[in-house]
């Protein structure tokens, strides 16, 4: 059962989205709010706990696309929208969608069924001496093993991702953040807004690029940039530590 919260300050368009959540198998409305303030106090003080809310993007009191950035990251956003040319914001904020208005429901159960493939392409780790992973291919149903150590960076691509492998390219349909909480912090690190990278991959930092042993470029971005250089720093003193 995926849980679902709607924020819109259009009590037509909580209707519209409140009927289609009703009549689709496997949704469960928690509740709705026309103040995007109300509904986040609610939210984050455990009141509702949403898996998904539906948020629209233009409203007086908080724009949707604040509300996400002040959610957990673990509860995941759909945009709704009168205007496509939010579409870019919407998957920056690592959205799982977004629904042009006026929202047809053939266009609904397309959301849903990104949703849940999602909950179903979640990574799990396992393995001591070669660590690896099980990631959802492109193909439904299809799931990829994937070593650790043959990622050799993680591309964000809008609503999908990129893991460059030693030999290989594979598509998984998750966003970064998603990724990155199940990551092992320890090995992996964000350094931009669309890019993850294996610590052990790093060759050479130079200005805004890290180079990596492949010889592949990677932004390193203003807000990653510090805490990148800190850890990388920290490792080498720890690794130059004698026994």
């Amino acid at each position: 059962m995926i849980t679902c919260y709607i924020v819109d300050d259009e009590a037509h368009a909580i209707q519209v989205l409140t009927r289609y959540i009703q009549q689709t198998p496997g949704l469960l409305l928690l509740g709705s709010e026309e103040n995007p303030l109300l509904a986040l106090d609610a939210i984050t003080r455990g009141l509702h706990q949403p898996d998904i809310v539906f948020a629209d993007v233009e409203m007086p009191q908080l724009s949707g696309v604040k509300l996400a950035e002040l959610l957990a990251p673990h509860t995941r956003v759909v945009f709704t929208t009168a205007f496509s040319g939010f579409a870019l914001d919407a998957f920056d904020r690592n959205a799982v969608d977004y629904l042009l208005k006026p929202i047809l429901y053939e266009r609904f159960l397309v959301s849903v069924t990104r949703i849940r493939e999602r909950r179903n392409a979640y990574f799990s780790f396992t393995g001591k001496e070669e660590a690896y992973c099980y990631v959802k291919g492109e193909s439904r149903g299809k799931l990829v093993r994937v070593v650790l150590r043959h990622i050799q960076y993680i591309q964000a691509m809008q609503n999908y991702l990129i893991l460059h492998l030693r030999d290989k390219k594979l598509i998984t349909y998750l966003t970064l953040q998603e990724l990155e909480e199940r990551l092992p912090a320890s090995g992996f690190t964000r350094v931009h807004k669309s890019y993850i990278v294996p610590y052990a991959k790093v060759h050479t930092v130079e200005g805004n690029q890290i180079i990596l042993e492949n010889k592949a470029v990677v932004p390193l971005g203003p807000a990653y940039r510090d805490p990148f250089l800190q850890n990388i720093n920290a490792r080498l003193i720890k690794s130059k530590r004698l026994p």
